[in-house]
């Protein structure tokens, strides 16, 4: 198992005026999965390409176990990287696509044999060997692209969005899989994404880039209960944002005090609470609020409360929210465990 450090990344293209990734900083550990997230334009794929050595960073360093390889060519840095199309080679069947990698290092044919129909085996391709890929699937052939990197043991598996033209049906079955092999091979593996549901069932940490940089790098639930700035909570649905004042335990809002966790910090803040962690009914920081837009959204039901200046925004069970309509006045809750304080906005 290996552990990948990014020590001050920074790479910018000729004539854009911008650096794509900026003193980029990330440790995966050893074994680990993690999910490189953010929007499109935010340098995902540009970080993997400097990984993988197929870009030259402007500065800092790629590091495999504490070594550095940056200056190392793709071939010789056991990183195997499988992009959002998975690049197959037409002529080939799905057998030799998959044992190619082993025949270029002069592995003897039996040996490859065996390997190869173990590792279709594992992908869920069986039977599928003599087929091109003209004839495959989305998901077959990206699971074909999925079983050609780890054939040959990388140190470092990268995926660049592999799910993302998967329709829903294939993308949940691909993500078990990868999930399920990474699990049984413990090879450190990257995921780049641009979907947060998706980072969040796949990977064990997160690394969320924005405009360059990494702004968090945690276990996925510190995303929704621990965002650490308003642009992250914002990413991953926050909606409820309330500036004011802690002090003494207390938050001070434009509708009067409110009760915060115990440890927060003290000082001018922004109020945060998920919509799916508002109450309806009374409980701990009861508010009277007044209804003023209620919308079906298939699973769930968002309510907007308008109370004094705020305005909250409650994610509900459709159950939940039948009856209710705008200007009805309803008691609410703000549990004190689901409030986060972040910093003021810049």
């Amino acid at each position: 198992m290996t552990s990948l450090t990014l020590d001050g990344l920074t790479k910018a293209y000729a004539g854009t005026g911008q650096a794509a990734v900026r003193g980029l900083d990330l440790a995966v550990a050893s074994g680990s999965l993690t999910a490189l997230l953010g929007p499109s334009g935010s340098g995902k794929t540009t970080t993997m390409k400097l990984i993988a050595g197929l870009l030259a960073p402007d500065r800092g360093e790629v590091l495999l176990d504490g070594a550095p390889i940056t200056r190392l060519p793709p071939e010789r840095r056991e990183v195997a990287m499988v992009f959002q199309n998975p690049l197959l080679f037409p002529h080939l069947t799905v057998t030799q696509n998959v044992g190619f990698g082993l025949r270029m290092r002069g592995v003897p044919p039996d040996r490859i044999a065996a390997e190869v129909a173990a590792l279709l085996e594992q992908v869920r391709l069986t039977g599928l060997g003599p087929r091109r890929p003209a004839q495959l699937s989305g998901g077959q052939s990206q699971r074909t692209a999925l079983a050609r990197a780890l054939i040959l043991r990388p140190k470092l598996l990268l995926l660049d969005e592999p799910l993302s033209n998967l329709d829903p049906a294939l993308r949940d079955e691909m993500r078990s899989l990868i999930k399920e092999l990474q699990q049984k091979t413990r090879i450190t593996t990257l995921v780049v994404t641009h979907d947060q549901a998706e980072a969040v069932a796949l990977a064990d940490r997160i690394a969320l880039l924005l405009d360059g940089r990494i702004v968090q790098h945690d276990p996925p639930e510190a995303f929704y209960r621990r965002p650490a700035t308003i642009a992250v909570a914002r990413f991953f649905g926050g909606v409820n944002f309330m500036p004011g004042t802690s002090r003494a335990g207390r938050f001070q809002t434009s509708f009067g005090p409110l009760i915060l966790p115990a440890g927060a910090p003290e000082g001018a803040h922004v109020l945060t609470i998920r919509p799916e962690a508002l109450r309806l009914g009374p409980g701990p920081n009861p508010l009277a609020a007044r209804v003023g837009e209620v919308a079906f959204l298939g699973t769930q039901s968002r309510i907007e409360f308008v109370i004094a200046e705020e305005r909250l925004t409650a994610l509900v069970a459709p159950d939940t929210a039948q009856g209710i309509k705008p200007g009805d006045v309803l008691p609410i809750s703000l549990p004190p465990d689901a409030l986060w304080l972040l910093p003021p906005a810049a």
